[in-house]
């Protein structure tokens, strides 16, 4: 109606008392149409969301519904009936109340006054433009003529006709309506939800604050008291390991762990620890405990050594696998319990010494098997040629094959072969080859110091700490006694009876070269062994020496002082030279190669220079048997002091040097006249 007071124009003018539907279009409220109407417009105000006030999550009043919100009106009454259902279009019953005759205004004065004045009344009217200015307002609408256009008078025929659209729309929002119930309650529900996890989430987190809090507290305590606790403590699984556990390393670890909290705890028995009440029930636990360890490492130790005892056991392979891997144990029952590991070391003793003497005289036997070449008084120098062809026949057919006691020859390969293992009883049984003395002699001492020094390795290991060096020493040879002395009965029946100088000096070589390998392992303690041996050899080689050179005497006093053959038979005479002197020179050879590293100190030079003089004096002697051929008397000296030097001219060392210079000399006097 205000509009078509400010309009003042057409519609006046044309003098029609009806009202044209275009203008409605000029209303401030929102016009709706029939034909295309959205169950969601139907509750819109203009210029704000229908769900906008009740969906907010942040609003705390639950109570509040998003149906009437929606459906709130917009300031208009048409707006607000436009919802109600089964009634007639508002605007078409305004314009048929407007056509009524009652209301039809055709005087034009009346309407000119209308249109052309506006009353106070009119200023006080208040209309919602949605914050709109009147032009802004007016540009914003289709023009007039559209608007009539497509806005044409709807009869009752025609409202009955869309009758059913109104209905499946009314329909429509209804199932709007309650779709937007649905999501109001599950909104409020996840509203209420989110509430509960809020609060949920803001105890944990004040859960978890007090949690750390209690954390970092017990870590600062745990740091204070830890080490206290650990001193005061034993874990159950070093006591069900030392009970009960099979004794491997693990459990030599544990044994390890108990004696050292045993060790700490003894510490600190004159502080303030030993009055607490942990400290007194920490005392019977380990002596418990401890006793519990002894016991088992007895039963474990007598099983060992009982085990050692076994028919064709090899004791190193126990020594290595079960007692070397388990040296803590005896250290432990050492320093706990001595009296017992006293007792353990003595039956390991006892053992070990029955072992070994019965492993050698086993060895010993076997090697007593060897056919050795038998050398006696007839295999020195200077026994008569005839008088040796027949004992050395008679031997030979006594005792074997013929033999060289004068000779070196390859006998000397024993000391030039290096790492070169004893010989097995199995093959000195089964050898029928004939050797000399030297090779029973190298194959008993070589098994004797290499047992050795693999038993006083294991002493020195096993038992140290718990035992000095010294003890182990006694242990040691508690052990190996008997079995020194079957050695020593060995080499002494070896030698006692021989002549072969060359096999004595040979066994001595051998077991100066054991002397250098025991100190190169560092094994001391078969240094009386060594000695003792020594002691038995070389006195023997300086009866033989002396035998060489009484019979060198006997040879030349069986010569005669003057010449008693006739100028013929002097002419008919060789120069060459003497089987004694082709004796001396190999025997001579074989001591100087066998003497090339030798010590000026050493018995055998003084031996051989003595013999050397004896060879000189018979030489010079057999020389006056030519008579007055005086040529021919220095051709024979020059002759066999030749062949000396040429058997002894490949040897080195000092002592050969000295020999080698002297026969030169010789050899040089008697060329002149040669």
């Amino acid at each position: 109606m205000w509009l078509d007071r400010l309009a003042g124009g057409p519609s006046g003018a044309s003098g029609q008392s009806t009202p044209q539907p275009g203008n409605r279009s000029y209303s401030p409220l929102p016009r709706r149409t029939s034909s295309n109407l959205s169950p969601y417009l139907t509750s819109q105000r203009a210029g704000h969301s229908p769900r906008s006030s009740s969906l907010s999550l942040a609003s705390n009043d639950s109570s509040i519904s998003l149906l009437p919100a929606s459906r709130r009106p917009n300031g208009s009454s048409l707006r607000h009936s436009s919802t109600i259902p089964n009634l007639p279009d508002p605007v078409e019953t305004l314009e048929r109340l407007l056509q009524q005759p009652g209301h039809v205004e055709n005087d034009a004065e009346t309407q000119k006054a209308r249109t052309s004045s506006i009353v106070e009344a009119d200023l006080d009217l208040d209309f919602d433009f949605g914050g709109l200015g009147l032009k802004e307002l007016v540009s914003s609408h289709p023009p007039e003529h559209a608007m009539t256009a497509s806005r044409q008078p709807q009869t009752v025929e025609g409202y009955h006709q869309e009758c059913a659209k109104f209905e499946d729309l009314h329909r429509s929002i209804k199932a709007c309506d309650d779709v937007l119930n649905s999501v109001e309650i599950n909104l409020a529900d996840f509203r209420n939800d989110l509430a509960a996890v809020s609060a949920d989430i803001e105890s944990l987190q004040e859960r978890s604050t007090a949690l750390n809090r209690r954390l970092e507290n017990r870590k600062e305590v745990e740091k204070a008291l830890g080490p206290l606790v650990e001193e005061l403590s034993l874990s159950p699984e070093v006591i069900s390991k030392i009970s009960t556990g099979h004794i491997d390393e693990s459990w030599a670890k544990m044994l390890s762990e108990l004696d050292r909290r045993t060790a700490a705890h003894k510490m600190k028995t004159s502080s303030a620890l030993q009055h607490s009440k942990a400290s007194e029930e920490l005392v019977p636990l380990l002596e418990k405990l401890t006793s519990k360890a002894i016991e088992r490492i007895r039963d474990f130790l007598v099983a060992q050594i009982k085990a050692l005892r076994s028919p064709h056991i090899n004791a190193q392979i126990i020594q290595q696998q079960n007692f070397l891997r388990f040296r803590d144990l005896f250290t432990f029952l050492h320093k706990h319990h001595a009296t017992l590991a006293d007792e353990i070391s003595l039956a390991y003793m006892n053992t070990m010494r029955w072992y070994y003497h019965n492993q050698f005289s086993r060895y010993e036997r076997a090697l007593a098997k060897i056919k050795t070449h038998i050398l006696d008084k007839t295999d020195t120098l200077g026994h008569e040629d005839a008088t040796r062809m027949t004992a050395v026949l008679s031997s030979a057919r006594a005792t074997g094959p013929p033999h060289d006691a004068f000779n070196l020859g390859r006998r000397i390969d024993l000391l030039t072969t290096t790492n070169q293992a004893a010989m097995s009883s199995y093959l000195a049984e089964e050898d029928q080859a004939t050797h000399y003395l030297e090779v029973q002699f190298r194959n008993y001492n070589l098994a004797l110091i290499d047992n050795a020094t693999a038993e006083y390795t294991f002493l020195a290991t096993f038992f140290s700490p718990a035992l000095s060096y010294s003890q182990i020493s006694k242990t040691f040879n508690y052990i190996f006694e008997s079995t020194f002395e079957l050695g020593q009965t060995l080499s002494k029946t070896l030698v006692a009876e021989t002549f072969d100088a060359l096999g004595i000096l040979l066994c001595i070589r051998l077991n100066q070269r054991f002397a250098f390998e025991l100190q190169r392992r560092k094994v001391p303690v078969v240094d009386g062994y060594i000695n003792g041996t020594n002691m038995l050899l070389w006195p023997r080689l300086q009866v033989i020496m002396d035998r060489h050179c009484e019979s060198v005497r006997q040879l030349i006093n069986s010569l005669p002082s003057k010449p008693t053959r006739s100028v013929a038979d002097v002419a008919k005479m060789t120069t060459a030279p003497h089987v004694v002197t082709q004796r001396f020179g190999q025997l001579l050879h074989g001591f100087l190669e066998l003497s090339a590293d030798a010590g000026d100190d050493e018995p055998v030079v003084a031996s051989l220079r003595r013999l050397r003089s004896e060879i000189e004096a018979f030489l010079a002697k057999q020389s006056l048997s030519y008579g007055a051929d005086r040529r021919k008397s220095d051709r024979f000296l020059y002759n066999n002091y030749s062949l000396i030097m040429t058997i002894i001219g490949d040897t080195s060392g000092k002592l050969a040097t000295e020999q080698q210079e002297h026969f030169a000399k010789l050899k040089l006097a008697f060329e002149v006249d040669a």
